[in-house]
């Protein structure tokens, strides 16, 4: 099958995206990041492609941060989580495989860490996994880089959100079209 991002096959996935660690991240990745998470929910949510998010260890690492929480579809599942991999917190894969869906977009950070080893286990589990590069972060480049590489190595794909957002679409004929290009303009 070819490896195109299909709306019916996707689910959404964001990670950690977290007051305190988000302020641990470097700009202009920082905003990169939260900007093009909130345009993958904010579409997820008008093509009903289900959407699961995470927080690590939310006491110490506090809420997720605003923009991105209220671009949430009001039907995304929450998981708490202590484990770096989504993965090891409870209910976590039985969520995934209730969706019915085979193919897994993931955002969040660190990807070196949570992002990587979410990536991997899912692989790993047999599904289609798409890391949004440019939706995902590190506090460190060269960890960015090197997390997109070794995923990269192991059949993981990642596209830009413009991407994925465009083949979820897949005709400028698609009724969200102009509501989906408008937020690419924000």
């Amino acid at each position: 099958m070819t490896p195109l991002c299909r709306r019916e096959d996707s689910l959404l996935l964001c990670i950690d995206i977290q007051e305190r660690l988000a302020n641990a991240m470097v700009e202009p990745a920082r905003s990169r990041m939260i900007d093009n998470t909130a345009r993958l929910l904010r579409t997820a949510a008008m093509l009903d492609i289900p959407v699961l998010y995470t927080e690590q260890y939310p006491a110490g690492l506090g809420p997720t941060v605003d923009k991105v929480r209220s671009a949430l579809p009001a039907d995304a599942r929450y998981f708490d989580k202590t484990s770096f991999s989504c993965c090891g917190a409870d209910d976590f894969r039985e969520a995934v495989r209730a969706s019915h869906r085979r193919q897994v977009i993931v955002t969040g950070m660190e990807t070196h860490v949570c992002v990587l080893q979410t990536a991997l286990e899912l692989h790993d589990d047999g599904l289609e996994v798409y890391v949004a590069d440019d939706a995902v972060c590190s506090q460190k480049m060269a960890h960015w880089k090197s997390a997109l590489n070794r995923l990269r190595q192991v059949g993981v794909y990642h596209a830009p959100t413009e991407s994925v957002l465009f083949e979820w679409l897949r005709d400028a004929q698609h009724e969200a079209f102009k509501k989906v290009s408008a937020l690419l303009r924000d």
